[in-house]
């Protein structure tokens, strides 16, 4: 016979409904803020409150996406930002982890390596930019590779730091079955660092995105940062803010893939 299926007592029904409509109105408030914010600054900007040219309004700027959106232009620049940002934040994944785990099966290593990667994390990327720019030249590689820079020091540094401070007992409790150290990498290390694994990728998916923005400011053709560098040294003010709020809405789908594939995952 098939076991009946659990129901929730009352107090736990009021308490789902209490969540529930905290949610709505958490939503409800943040769209409620995005709209006073908006009409103040359409209004600031109709009553000369603020200078137009400089700081822009919604109007224009809806404007300028429209017009973007209907020669391609927007879509053309928007993809190859959003290219750079996923081949930087899988390179950085990528290497990331399996620095990581290089370290920490090597203890004398990481004592060797580990202050050079504190001062290579601690380096302000954009001094490497010109370097990269002379190294590699004047392409996507050289974003990408700059994109990389500003997250893989950091992110290796975390999971290494999370990897060291795993459970002790778990480790032994597989050698005393007779596992090694494969047996523990992949059967208690890499499962139970899988939360701070996705964590890291949530905070390089924006730092890579930084990344590509900052090389792109130095060394492109294409991308949100060519239109914020272009739209700045032409005084086209409104095509500059144009594009930083599609690079706020490209930041916020990234962060959200990610997390939707944490919740998959779960």
């Amino acid at each position: 016979m098939n076991n009946p299926t659990p129901t929730a007592s009352p107090a736990q029904q009021a308490f789902l409904l209490r969540e529930t409509r905290r949610r709505r109105q958490v939503v409800i408030c943040r769209a409620m803020l995005l709209v006073l914010l908006l009409a103040l600054w359409e209004l600031a900007s109709s009553m000369n409150w603020i200078d137009g040219f400089i700081f822009s309004s919604p109007t224009l700027i809806a404007r300028c996406l429209w017009e973007m959106g209907a020669d391609g232009s927007l879509f053309w620049h928007t993809g190859v930002t959003l290219l750079e940002t996923l081949a930087s934040f899988a390179i950085c994944t990528v290497l990331s982890l399996a620095c990581a785990l290089a370290l920490w099966s090597s203890k004398s290593a990481a004592q060797i390596l580990e202050p050079f990667l504190v001062l290579l994390n601690s380096l302000p990327k954009s001094a490497l930019a010109p370097l990269l720019i002379v190294w590699l030249g004047n392409n996507m590689r050289t974003i990408i590779t700059a994109a990389v820079s500003v997250a893989v020091f950091g992110s290796i540094l975390t999971l290494y730091t999370g990897f060291v401070q795993m459970d002790p007992e778990k480790i032994k409790l597989i050698r005393s079955l007779g596992g090694g150290q494969r047996d523990i990498l992949f059967k208690v290390l890499l499962p139970g660092s899988l939360p701070l694994v996705i964590n890291s990728m949530k905070v390089n998916i924006g730092l890579c995105l930084v990344g590509v923005i900052i090389g792109e400011f130095l060394s492109a053709r294409a991308g949100l940062g060519y239109l914020i560098t272009y739209g700045s040294q032409t005084f086209a003010m409104t095509m500059v803010v144009t594009a930083i709020v599609v690079l706020c809405i490209l930041s916020i789908l990234l962060y959200q893939c990610v997390a939707f594939w944490e919740k998959r995952m779960r």
